[in-house]
């Protein structure tokens, strides 16, 4: 397993919301949902994504916009057109004031906006998780990534405006497989463009060495690995893996092994029924107490106190 899909096959959408917004312009909705990811494209017409901090960037069909929260934005028609709607958390719509607009906006199944045939069709897919092997790799994303239509096409693009709108058995499951295969289809873009400042875990997946040491890790984070038996599966000696590892990732195999298997467990205490005897036996420690040192070490919080906090 590469470093890329490592990350995403942890906390991959589970229900996440897409929605395909409908305006004739002026329009500009407001987007306070404090969602960590948001994947946002044009079907039809133009519109232009409004940060709060950074340029306004402009959105035109076929081109791709990745948006890393929970920071608030805007979308709309023009960079001056003010908000006539805002979404937040739970996807609750409502004016400016604060007045509910859910039911009036509803224009048919995940359809939200003032007319099923307007001139303006966005679409949009929300990751509602907050798993923090995905962290890693939000760290790694600018706030906003675009990708133009004229540097990027994927035919992900018109099937996910053909499927948003069904409503057919397994529907949600669909869509939440294509705004995955949307997503890092994306990154892959992004990070191999020469601007698109790939993560040190990232380029060192193309190495010879290093690349297939992280696949191990990844992989099987709760063997008990040693350097030295990483060296011996990837043909290399222990001294110039421990070298080359540290060069290309910024850390020794090691220490990243602890900061992957820390992500893993973090992301596994978000499940309500997973004990941390169990959450530390998949993540590579003998028992909970083990797990806890290491993660109050690491994190300056037991996992207790992360769970609570997080739930």
């Amino acid at each position: 397993m590469d470093a890329l899909g490592a990350l995403l096959s942890g906390p991959r959408a589970q229900g996440a919301f897409l929605l395909r917004s409908v305006f004739d312009p002026p329009w500009a909705v407001r987007i306070r949902d404090e969602a960590p990811l948001t994947v946002l494209s044009m079907a039809r017409g133009e519109g232009w994504l409004v940060p709060d901090r950074g340029p306004a960037v402009r959105l035109r069909p076929g081109d791709l916009a990745v948006v890393r929260g929970p920071e608030p934005y805007t979308v709309a028609d023009d960079p001056a057109t003010g908000p006539q709607v805002v979404i937040h958390p739970g996807q609750v719509s409502t004016t400016p004031d604060g007045q509910l607009l859910c039911e009036e906006l509803d224009q048919g199944v995940r359809t939200f906006g003032s007319a099923p045939d307007a001139a303006s069709v966005l679409l949009s897919g929300t990751y509602q998780l907050r798993g923090e092997v995905s962290g890693r790799l939000l760290r790694a994303l600018p706030a906003v990534l675009l990708l133009t239509a004229e540097e990027w096409s994927s035919p992900l693009l018109p099937l996910l405006a053909e499927e948003i709108g069904r409503d057919e058995p397994g529907q949600e499951v669909v869509l939440d497989r294509l705004l995955d295969l949307l997503l890092i289809s994306a990154l892959r873009a992004h990070f191999a463009r020469p601007s698109g400042a790939a993560p040190a875990w990232y380029r060192a997946h193309g190495d010879p060495v290093v690349g297939p040491a992280l696949g191990l890790l990844h992989a099987d984070p709760a063997r008990p690995w040693t350097v030295g038996g990483l060296a011996a599966e990837v043909g290399s000696s222990r001294a110039a893996l421990a070298r080359r590892f540290t060069e290309l990732v910024g850390e020794p195999p090691m220490a990243y092994l602890t900061g992957w298997r820390l992500a893993l467990a973090a992301d596994l205490l978000a499940e309500p029924d997973a004990t941390l005897a169990a959450v530390a036996r998949r993540v590579g420690y003998g028992s909970a107490f083990a797990l806890s040192a290491a993660f109050k070490r690491v994190r300056g919080v037991s996992p207790q106190q992360y769970r609570a906090a997080a739930g």
